[in-house]
């Protein structure tokens, strides 16, 4: 006879869940149903599970509060967008890309500069502070600014985030050295780590708190990300807010319309420019989304 059992997946890898319960890890399997209505487990679903003889089934996936295709994960509290200025170097748009499909689902966004000791990255500070992101700079190198990463993660469901080479399994080490998570040398010539995360999985750091490691991605494998509708991009740009409703036009795109307060202020400095020209290049991709394809 089968128990039954809820419980958070910890990890995901290859068709294997394992789901923590009050009764310790289950490793399980999932429904076939699941797969075929489109509605695969992630890494952070809470989930009912059924146990026999040691074996376990997902059942059925609870209610998600958020969950994103990359990373692909679920009922998140926030998330961590790690950034470097050297080896890797890491663009604004690829920033600006991630942090937009984060807050379109209501989801609070970090900006970590890594890899202060050698590039304090002060350019990339200046622009996501000035556009209304908390921003942490830390060095896995030297420890500096862990702490500070600490205090704001206490508590939370997390996951970290970031182009390849850029540090998150390295700061994760010095958050939880017990861990002792592989990192992976960064190509030189290539300026691109390796990608020593494979799958994306849960690690408690005690007291409610757990991060998710996520694999790095470049840009130019972005395309796989979650979309937005152009109509709602506006909206998951926070430092477009003030402007907002206030163009000569109801329905203006803050592209070419006259009277346009959004470009106004990015002209005038005020909306960063390298928040904008992302902003633009979000909208063409939105605009080529065909809403059947969604369906």
């Amino acid at each position: 006879m089968s128990e039954k059992k809820t419980g958070r997946i910890l990890r995901s890898l290859s068709g294997f869940y394992d789901v923590q319960t009050d009764g310790g890890l289950v490793t399980c399997r999932a429904r076939g149903i699941l797969r075929k209505e489109g509605n695969s487990p992630l890494t952070g679903d809470l989930v009912e599970i059924s146990v026999e003889r040691g074996r376990g089934m997902v059942e059925k996936i609870l209610p998600r509060r958020n969950s994103f295709v990359r990373p692909a994960v679920a009922n998140i509290d926030a998330l961590v967008i790690f950034a470097a200025n050297v080896n890797p170097v890491t663009e604004p748009y690829l920033i600006d890309r991630v942090a937009a499909i984060a807050l379109a689902q209501g989801v609070p966004v970090y900006l970590c500069v890594n890899k202060c000791d050698l590039d304090p990255a002060l350019d990339l500070v200046r622009i996501y502070e000035h556009a209304g992101f908390p921003v942490i700079s830390t060095s896995a190198e030297t420890g500096s600014g862990v702490e500070a990463l600490a205090s704001f993660i206490q508590g939370k469901l997390t996951a970290f985030t970031g182009n390849s080479g850029v540090g998150k399994s390295s700061i994760l080490n010095r958050l939880a050295p017990a861990l002792n998570l592989a990192t992976g040398e960064v190509s030189e010539k290539l300026g691109r780590g390796r990608h020593t995360t494979r799958h994306v999985e849960l690690y408690c750091l005690g007291d409610n708190t757990y991060v998710a490691d996520t694999p790095g991605f470049s840009s130019f494998d972005t395309d796989q990300m979650d979309v937005i509708l152009k109509e709602d991009l506006q909206y998951a740009f926070p430092d477009f807010g003030c402007y907002l409703g206030t163009c000569q036009f109801r329905d203006c795109s803050h592209r070419k319309e006259p009277g346009c307060a959004v470009r106004t202020a990015a002209e005038a400095g005020d909306i960063e420019p390298t928040r904008y020209d992302s902003y633009l290049k979000l909208y063409e991709k939105a605009a080529q989304i065909k809403l059947w394809e969604l369906k």
